[in-house]
Protein backbone atom coordinates (compact mmCIF):
# COMPACT_ATOMS: atom_id res chain seq x y z
CA UNK A 1 0.00 0.00 0.00
CA UNK A 2 1.11 3.66 -0.93
CA UNK A 3 2.14 6.29 1.65
CA UNK A 4 -0.06 8.84 2.05
CA UNK A 5 1.69 12.55 1.52
CA UNK A 6 -0.20 15.89 2.08
CA UNK A 7 0.41 18.55 -0.41
CA UNK A 8 2.01 21.87 0.65
CA UNK A 9 -0.14 24.96 -0.05
CA UNK A 10 0.29 26.37 -4.02
CA UNK A 11 2.69 29.04 -3.54
CA UNK A 12 1.54 31.06 -6.93
CA UNK A 13 -2.21 31.17 -5.63
CA UNK A 14 -0.82 32.02 -1.90
CA UNK A 15 0.80 35.50 -3.47
CA UNK A 16 -1.66 36.45 -5.66
CA UNK A 17 -4.94 35.51 -2.99
CA UNK A 18 -2.33 38.03 -0.57
CA UNK A 19 -2.30 40.75 -2.87
CA UNK A 20 -5.72 40.67 -4.06
CA UNK A 21 -7.04 40.00 -0.51
CA UNK A 22 -4.96 43.52 0.36
CA UNK A 23 -6.59 45.58 -2.23
CA UNK A 24 -9.72 44.38 -1.20
CA UNK A 25 -11.14 47.52 1.25
CA UNK A 26 -12.41 45.60 4.35
CA UNK A 27 -11.37 41.90 5.91
CA UNK A 28 -10.52 38.57 4.55
CA UNK A 29 -9.40 35.34 6.09
CA UNK A 30 -7.31 33.22 4.27
CA UNK A 31 -6.49 29.58 4.68
CA UNK A 32 -4.24 27.15 3.79
CA UNK A 33 -1.80 30.09 3.13
CA UNK A 34 2.14 28.34 2.17
CA UNK A 35 4.20 29.09 4.89
CA UNK A 36 7.76 30.07 3.40
CA UNK A 37 10.45 33.00 2.54
CA UNK A 38 8.59 34.01 -0.79
CA UNK A 39 5.46 34.49 1.15
CA UNK A 40 6.55 36.38 3.75
CA UNK A 41 8.20 38.75 1.64
CA UNK A 42 4.92 39.42 0.07
CA UNK A 43 3.59 39.53 3.47
CA UNK A 44 6.49 42.27 4.23
CA UNK A 45 5.66 44.32 1.45
CA UNK A 46 1.90 44.54 1.57
CA UNK A 47 2.19 45.49 5.05
CA UNK A 48 4.41 48.19 4.35
CA UNK A 49 2.41 49.55 1.57
CA UNK A 50 -0.58 49.80 4.32
CA UNK A 51 -1.83 46.43 4.47
CA UNK A 52 -2.65 45.24 8.29
CA UNK A 53 -1.98 40.90 7.90
CA UNK A 54 -2.42 38.85 11.03
CA UNK A 55 -1.96 35.19 11.40
CA UNK A 56 -4.39 33.60 13.83
CA UNK A 57 -3.06 29.95 13.05
CA UNK A 58 -0.88 28.65 10.89
CA UNK A 59 -1.47 29.03 7.67
CA UNK A 60 -4.82 31.21 8.44
CA UNK A 61 -4.33 34.69 7.72
CA UNK A 62 -6.58 38.04 8.40
CA UNK A 63 -6.32 40.47 5.46
CA UNK A 64 -7.15 44.23 6.33
CA UNK A 65 -6.79 45.61 2.52
CA UNK A 66 -6.44 49.03 1.75
CA UNK A 67 -7.08 51.61 -1.65
CA UNK A 68 -3.60 52.03 -2.03
CA UNK A 69 -4.34 55.33 -4.41
CA UNK A 70 -5.82 57.37 -1.18
CA UNK A 71 -2.93 56.13 1.09
CA UNK A 72 -1.23 59.67 2.53
CA UNK A 73 1.88 60.55 1.17
CA UNK A 74 5.12 60.20 3.21
CA UNK A 75 8.54 59.12 3.05
CA UNK A 76 10.63 56.41 0.81
CA UNK A 77 8.78 52.84 1.10
CA UNK A 78 11.73 49.83 1.39
CA UNK A 79 10.17 46.61 -0.21
CA UNK A 80 12.23 43.54 0.33
CA UNK A 81 11.79 41.26 -2.04
CA UNK A 82 14.28 39.02 -1.08
CA UNK A 83 15.04 36.14 -3.55
CA UNK A 84 11.25 35.88 -4.44
CA UNK A 85 11.17 36.81 -8.03
CA UNK A 86 7.34 36.43 -7.84
CA UNK A 87 6.64 38.80 -5.09
CA UNK A 88 9.31 41.07 -6.98
CA UNK A 89 7.49 41.12 -10.77
CA UNK A 90 3.92 40.76 -8.64
CA UNK A 91 4.32 43.80 -6.22
CA UNK A 92 6.17 46.22 -8.54
CA UNK A 93 2.77 47.52 -10.57
CA UNK A 94 0.90 47.67 -6.77
CA UNK A 95 3.48 50.31 -5.84
CA UNK A 96 3.26 52.07 -8.73
CA UNK A 97 -0.41 52.97 -7.27
CA UNK A 98 0.31 54.60 -4.15
CA UNK A 99 1.06 57.83 -3.40
CA UNK A 100 4.80 56.98 -1.55
CA UNK A 101 7.82 56.45 -3.49
CA UNK A 102 9.61 52.92 -3.07
CA UNK A 103 12.64 50.97 -3.21
CA UNK A 104 12.60 47.67 -4.76
CA UNK A 105 15.38 45.53 -3.44
CA UNK A 106 16.41 41.86 -2.82
CA UNK A 107 19.10 39.24 -1.96
CA UNK A 108 21.05 36.54 -4.00
CA UNK A 109 20.47 36.58 -7.82
CA UNK A 110 17.47 38.96 -7.54
CA UNK A 111 19.30 41.78 -8.44
CA UNK A 112 20.76 40.17 -11.85
CA UNK A 113 17.19 38.86 -12.64
CA UNK A 114 15.31 41.31 -15.58
CA UNK A 115 12.58 43.75 -14.90
CA UNK A 116 12.80 45.69 -18.02
CA UNK A 117 9.57 44.75 -20.01
CA UNK A 118 7.52 45.56 -16.63
CA UNK A 119 9.09 48.75 -15.70
CA UNK A 120 9.04 50.30 -19.44
CA UNK A 121 4.79 49.66 -19.36
CA UNK A 122 5.12 51.19 -15.98
CA UNK A 123 6.59 54.46 -17.62
CA UNK A 124 4.15 54.41 -20.36
CA UNK A 125 1.55 54.66 -17.79
CA UNK A 126 3.39 57.42 -15.95
CA UNK A 127 5.88 56.78 -13.54
CA UNK A 128 9.39 57.21 -12.49
CA UNK A 129 11.49 54.43 -12.24
CA UNK A 130 15.37 54.98 -11.49
CA UNK A 131 17.34 51.34 -12.07
CA UNK A 132 19.93 52.32 -9.00
CA UNK A 133 22.43 49.40 -10.75
CA UNK A 134 22.24 47.25 -13.15
CA UNK A 135 20.21 48.60 -15.93
CA UNK A 136 16.99 46.77 -16.62
CA UNK A 137 17.30 44.72 -12.85
CA UNK A 138 16.28 45.32 -9.13
CA UNK A 139 17.20 47.92 -7.18
CA UNK A 140 14.75 50.46 -8.39
CA UNK A 141 13.46 53.46 -7.79
CA UNK A 142 9.70 53.81 -7.76
CA UNK A 143 8.06 57.87 -7.99
CA UNK A 144 4.43 56.34 -8.51
CA UNK A 145 1.49 58.04 -10.16
CA UNK A 146 -0.72 55.26 -10.83
CA UNK A 147 -1.75 53.66 -13.83
CA UNK A 148 -3.16 56.31 -16.77
CA UNK A 149 -5.29 53.82 -18.30
CA UNK A 150 -5.66 53.33 -21.99
CA UNK A 151 -3.58 51.35 -24.07
CA UNK A 152 0.05 49.37 -22.82
CA UNK A 153 2.04 47.06 -24.39
CA UNK A 154 4.32 43.73 -22.69
CA UNK A 155 6.37 41.27 -24.07
CA UNK A 156 6.18 38.14 -21.89
CA UNK A 157 9.34 35.99 -23.30
CA UNK A 158 11.46 36.30 -19.57
CA UNK A 159 8.29 36.19 -17.47
CA UNK A 160 4.97 35.97 -17.73
CA UNK A 161 4.44 37.43 -13.84
CA UNK A 162 4.91 41.03 -15.89
CA UNK A 163 1.25 40.48 -16.91
CA UNK A 164 0.06 38.98 -13.77
CA UNK A 165 1.21 41.82 -12.24
CA UNK A 166 -0.46 44.55 -14.24
CA UNK A 167 -3.27 42.74 -14.04
CA UNK A 168 -3.89 42.68 -10.42
CA UNK A 169 -3.15 46.45 -10.13
CA UNK A 170 -4.95 47.59 -13.22
CA UNK A 171 -8.40 47.91 -11.72
CA UNK A 172 -7.31 51.10 -9.92
CA UNK A 173 -6.02 52.66 -13.42
CA UNK A 174 -7.84 56.11 -13.69
CA UNK A 175 -9.87 54.74 -16.65
CA UNK A 176 -10.53 51.41 -18.72
CA UNK A 177 -6.78 49.36 -19.22
CA UNK A 178 -6.80 47.52 -22.14
CA UNK A 179 -3.20 45.00 -22.00
CA UNK A 180 -1.41 44.48 -25.50
CA UNK A 181 0.40 40.95 -25.30
CA UNK A 182 3.37 41.85 -27.65
CA UNK A 183 6.52 39.83 -28.49
CA UNK A 184 7.75 36.85 -29.95
CA UNK A 185 6.75 33.92 -27.60
CA UNK A 186 4.72 33.64 -24.10
CA UNK A 187 5.59 31.85 -21.17
CA UNK A 188 4.07 29.81 -18.73
CA UNK A 189 -0.01 30.72 -19.68
CA UNK A 190 -1.37 28.94 -17.03
CA UNK A 191 0.01 31.68 -14.59
CA UNK A 192 -1.70 34.17 -15.63
CA UNK A 193 -4.71 32.00 -15.92
CA UNK A 194 -4.40 31.49 -11.96
CA UNK A 195 -4.16 35.45 -11.76
CA UNK A 196 -7.19 35.62 -13.62
CA UNK A 197 -9.17 32.55 -11.67
CA UNK A 198 -8.06 34.76 -7.78
CA UNK A 199 -9.45 38.22 -9.72
CA UNK A 200 -12.27 36.59 -10.41
CA UNK A 201 -12.91 35.03 -7.00
CA UNK A 202 -12.14 38.58 -5.38
CA UNK A 203 -14.52 40.07 -7.64
CA UNK A 204 -12.52 41.82 -10.81
CA UNK A 205 -14.10 40.48 -13.82
CA UNK A 206 -10.87 40.77 -16.85
CA UNK A 207 -12.43 40.48 -20.62
CA UNK A 208 -10.47 38.99 -22.62
CA UNK A 209 -10.41 39.34 -26.92
CA UNK A 210 -8.44 37.54 -29.17
CA UNK A 211 -7.76 38.28 -32.87
CA UNK A 212 -10.10 36.64 -35.12
CA UNK A 213 -9.06 35.21 -39.27
CA UNK A 214 -10.80 38.49 -40.31
CA UNK A 215 -8.53 41.07 -38.10
CA UNK A 216 -11.69 41.47 -35.66
CA UNK A 217 -11.30 41.22 -32.33
CA UNK A 218 -13.62 38.60 -30.33
CA UNK A 219 -14.17 37.77 -26.78
CA UNK A 220 -13.02 34.49 -25.55
CA UNK A 221 -13.94 32.72 -22.09
CA UNK A 222 -10.46 32.57 -20.30
CA UNK A 223 -11.50 29.34 -18.68
CA UNK A 224 -11.31 27.69 -22.38
CA UNK A 225 -8.34 29.46 -23.10
CA UNK A 226 -5.17 27.30 -24.16
CA UNK A 227 -2.18 30.01 -24.78
CA UNK A 228 -1.61 33.24 -25.32
CA UNK A 229 -0.23 33.98 -28.69
CA UNK A 230 1.30 37.27 -29.12
CA UNK A 231 -0.06 40.45 -30.94
CA UNK A 232 -3.51 38.57 -31.23
CA UNK A 233 -4.59 38.39 -27.29
CA UNK A 234 -5.69 41.44 -25.15
CA UNK A 235 -7.27 41.72 -21.82
CA UNK A 236 -9.15 44.46 -21.18
CA UNK A 237 -9.90 45.52 -16.83
CA UNK A 238 -12.29 48.04 -15.85
CA UNK A 239 -12.28 50.08 -13.36
CA UNK A 240 -13.58 48.24 -10.14
CA UNK A 241 -12.97 47.31 -6.53
CA UNK A 242 -11.76 43.90 -4.94
CA UNK A 243 -14.22 42.57 -2.82
CA UNK A 244 -12.91 40.99 0.65
CA UNK A 245 -13.56 37.46 1.09
CA UNK A 246 -12.81 34.30 2.85
CA UNK A 247 -10.55 31.81 0.03
CA UNK A 248 -9.03 28.77 0.69
CA UNK A 249 -5.54 28.18 -1.50
CA UNK A 250 -5.45 24.85 -2.91
CA UNK A 251 -2.74 22.42 -3.22
CA UNK A 252 0.53 22.84 -4.70
CA UNK A 253 1.46 20.70 -7.52
CA UNK A 254 5.15 22.15 -8.00
CA UNK A 255 5.92 21.32 -4.68
CA UNK A 256 4.06 17.79 -4.83
CA UNK A 257 5.59 17.20 -7.71
CA UNK A 258 8.49 15.58 -6.02
CA UNK A 259 6.29 13.62 -4.06
CA UNK A 260 4.66 11.98 -6.69
CA UNK A 261 7.97 11.74 -8.83
CA UNK A 262 8.97 9.15 -5.82
CA UNK A 263 5.89 7.04 -6.42
CA UNK A 264 8.10 6.36 -9.86
CA UNK A 265 10.89 4.94 -7.55
CA UNK A 266 9.48 4.25 -4.42
CA UNK A 267 8.66 -0.09 -3.93
CA UNK A 268 5.30 1.26 -2.56
CA UNK A 269 4.52 3.82 -4.56
CA UNK A 270 2.91 7.61 -3.36
CA UNK A 271 -0.21 9.10 -3.02
CA UNK A 272 -0.56 12.81 -2.58
CA UNK A 273 -3.62 14.07 -1.28
CA UNK A 274 -5.21 17.69 -1.70
CA UNK A 275 -4.58 18.19 -5.45
CA UNK A 276 -7.12 19.44 -7.97
CA UNK A 277 -6.99 17.01 -10.87
CA UNK A 278 -8.72 20.42 -12.86
CA UNK A 279 -6.45 22.74 -11.75
CA UNK A 280 -5.10 25.79 -13.67
CA UNK A 281 -1.88 25.67 -12.04
CA UNK A 282 0.58 24.65 -14.96
CA UNK A 283 2.62 22.09 -12.88
CA UNK A 284 -0.43 20.20 -12.79
CA UNK A 285 1.47 18.87 -16.31
CA UNK A 286 3.55 16.75 -14.25
CA UNK A 287 0.20 13.95 -14.34
CA UNK A 288 1.11 13.86 -18.13
CA UNK A 289 5.24 13.43 -18.06
CA UNK A 290 4.80 10.97 -15.54
CA UNK A 291 2.45 8.67 -17.68
CA UNK A 292 4.24 9.88 -20.38
CA UNK A 293 7.38 8.05 -18.78
CA UNK A 294 5.63 5.01 -17.57
CA UNK A 295 3.47 5.74 -15.10
CA UNK A 296 -0.12 5.22 -14.73
CA UNK A 297 -1.72 7.80 -12.32
CA UNK A 298 -4.86 6.64 -10.15
CA UNK A 299 -6.96 9.85 -9.49
CA UNK A 300 -9.43 9.35 -6.38
CA UNK A 301 -11.02 12.76 -5.70
CA UNK A 302 -8.12 15.06 -4.57
CA UNK A 303 -5.92 12.04 -3.94
CA UNK A 304 -3.16 10.94 -6.46
CA UNK A 305 -1.44 8.39 -6.76
CA UNK A 306 1.83 6.97 -8.34
CA UNK A 307 2.72 2.98 -8.30
CA UNK A 308 6.49 2.24 -9.52
CA UNK A 309 7.20 1.45 -12.86
CA UNK A 310 10.15 1.36 -15.23
CA UNK A 311 10.75 4.32 -16.71
CA UNK A 312 11.16 5.43 -20.65
CA UNK A 313 12.41 9.22 -22.00
CA UNK A 314 10.56 11.46 -23.30
CA UNK A 315 10.46 14.73 -26.09
CA UNK A 316 8.44 17.27 -23.51
CA UNK A 317 8.09 21.34 -24.42
CA UNK A 318 8.22 22.59 -20.67
CA UNK A 319 7.63 26.21 -21.77
CA UNK A 320 4.38 26.62 -19.28
CA UNK A 321 6.01 24.57 -16.23
CA UNK A 322 9.37 25.90 -15.87
CA UNK A 323 9.54 24.90 -12.28
CA UNK A 324 9.00 21.14 -13.12
CA UNK A 325 12.20 20.95 -14.97
CA UNK A 326 14.62 19.88 -12.62
CA UNK A 327 12.05 16.96 -11.17
CA UNK A 328 11.55 16.05 -14.75
CA UNK A 329 15.67 15.97 -15.43
CA UNK A 330 16.45 13.93 -12.28
CA UNK A 331 13.79 11.52 -13.62
CA UNK A 332 15.44 11.36 -16.96
CA UNK A 333 18.79 10.58 -15.81
CA UNK A 334 17.08 7.01 -14.18
CA UNK A 335 14.82 6.13 -17.55
CA UNK A 336 16.13 3.79 -20.16
CA UNK A 337 16.47 6.25 -23.03
CA UNK A 338 17.38 9.58 -23.61
CA UNK A 339 15.07 12.84 -23.08
CA UNK A 340 14.86 15.93 -24.82
CA UNK A 341 13.31 19.03 -23.08
CA UNK A 342 12.49 21.83 -25.00
CA UNK A 343 11.67 25.37 -24.39
CA UNK A 344 14.06 26.09 -21.55
CA UNK A 345 15.62 29.02 -22.28
CA UNK A 346 14.40 31.13 -19.17
CA UNK A 347 15.75 28.41 -16.84
CA UNK A 348 18.77 30.52 -16.84
CA UNK A 349 17.07 33.50 -15.44
CA UNK A 350 15.58 31.78 -11.86
CA UNK A 351 17.24 31.41 -8.44
CA UNK A 352 20.11 29.89 -10.09
CA UNK A 353 20.98 28.86 -13.99
CA UNK A 354 19.13 26.03 -13.93
CA UNK A 355 19.59 24.33 -17.11
CA UNK A 356 23.45 25.01 -16.51
CA UNK A 357 23.16 23.99 -12.61
CA UNK A 358 21.21 20.57 -13.64
CA UNK A 359 23.87 19.57 -16.06
CA UNK A 360 26.51 19.58 -14.13
CA UNK A 361 25.07 18.45 -11.08
CA UNK A 362 23.47 15.33 -12.91
CA UNK A 363 27.13 14.86 -14.69
CA UNK A 364 28.57 13.64 -10.60
CA UNK A 365 26.03 10.50 -11.13
CA UNK A 366 27.65 10.17 -14.88
CA UNK A 367 24.28 11.39 -16.76
CA UNK A 368 25.56 13.33 -19.95
CA UNK A 369 23.59 16.51 -20.79
CA UNK A 370 23.22 18.27 -23.56
CA UNK A 371 22.62 22.08 -23.55
CA UNK A 372 21.51 24.08 -26.37
CA UNK A 373 20.29 27.41 -26.56
CA UNK A 374 16.64 26.47 -25.69
CA UNK A 375 16.58 22.48 -25.23
CA UNK A 376 18.15 19.72 -23.16
CA UNK A 377 19.64 16.33 -23.97
CA UNK A 378 19.50 13.89 -21.07
CA UNK A 379 21.39 10.63 -22.03
CA UNK A 380 21.15 8.67 -19.22
CA UNK A 381 23.96 6.18 -17.71
CA UNK A 382 24.67 3.09 -15.29
CA UNK A 383 24.52 4.72 -11.66
CA UNK A 384 26.95 4.80 -8.98
CA UNK A 385 24.47 2.54 -6.68
CA UNK A 386 25.47 2.71 -2.79
CA UNK A 387 27.84 5.75 -3.63
CA UNK A 388 27.78 9.02 -1.25
CA UNK A 389 27.57 12.00 -4.09
CA UNK A 390 27.84 15.90 -3.14
CA UNK A 391 25.86 17.95 -4.80
CA UNK A 392 25.68 21.55 -4.95
CA UNK A 393 21.96 23.07 -4.95
CA UNK A 394 22.88 26.79 -5.92
CA UNK A 395 21.31 27.80 -2.89
CA UNK A 396 18.23 26.51 -4.96
CA UNK A 397 15.28 25.31 -3.26
CA UNK A 398 13.70 23.30 -6.67
CA UNK A 399 17.44 21.85 -6.98
CA UNK A 400 17.73 20.68 -3.35
CA UNK A 401 14.54 19.01 -3.72
CA UNK A 402 14.93 17.54 -6.90
CA UNK A 403 17.99 16.26 -6.35
CA UNK A 404 16.81 14.60 -3.65
CA UNK A 405 15.56 12.15 -5.63
CA UNK A 406 18.28 10.50 -6.51
CA UNK A 407 18.11 8.54 -2.92
CA UNK A 408 15.51 6.69 -4.43
CA UNK A 409 17.71 5.26 -7.05
CA UNK A 410 20.52 3.77 -4.31
CA UNK A 411 22.78 7.30 -4.33
CA UNK A 412 23.76 8.96 -1.07
CA UNK A 413 22.79 11.93 -1.79
CA UNK A 414 25.08 14.78 0.18
CA UNK A 415 23.76 18.41 -0.35
CA UNK A 416 25.82 21.62 0.16
CA UNK A 417 22.79 24.04 1.60
CA UNK A 418 20.00 21.56 1.81
CA UNK A 419 17.95 24.64 3.94
CA UNK A 420 17.74 26.66 0.96
CA UNK A 421 14.41 24.78 0.38
CA UNK A 422 12.54 26.98 2.96
CA UNK A 423 12.38 29.67 -0.18
CA UNK A 424 9.29 27.14 -1.01
CA UNK A 425 8.60 24.58 1.81
CA UNK A 426 10.01 24.83 4.74
CA UNK A 427 8.71 21.50 5.74
CA UNK A 428 10.22 19.49 2.98
CA UNK A 429 12.70 17.78 4.53
CA UNK A 430 9.96 16.36 7.55
CA UNK A 431 8.25 15.12 4.85
CA UNK A 432 11.17 13.84 2.80
CA UNK A 433 12.41 11.88 5.75
CA UNK A 434 8.79 9.46 5.95
CA UNK A 435 9.49 8.65 2.23
CA UNK A 436 13.11 7.78 3.25
CA UNK A 437 11.63 5.55 5.92
CA UNK A 438 8.79 3.98 4.69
Amino acid sequence: MSMTINAPASKSVSHRALIAAALAPGQSQLKNVLDSEDLQCTINCLQALGAKIHEQSPGSLDVVGIDPRIMPPGDLVPLDVGESGTTCRLITPIAALGQRPCRIFGRGRMHERPIQELTQALLSQGNEIHFQDRPGCPPILITPHGLSGGQVDISLEQSSQYLSGLLLAAPFARQELTINVIGKTVLSWPYIALTLQVMHEFGQQVQVQTCTEQDQWADTDWNELQAIIPHQTRFIINQGAYRPMNFQVEGDWSNASYFLAAGLLHPQGTTVAGLDAQSKQGDRKILDILQAMGATPQIDGRKITISPASMQGIEVDMGSCPDLVPTVAVLAALARSPTRITNVAHLRLKESDRAQAMATELSRIGTRVDLEADEMHIHPQPLPRDKRVCFCTYADHRMAMSLSLLELAGIRVVLDNPQCVAKSYPGFWDVWETVRES
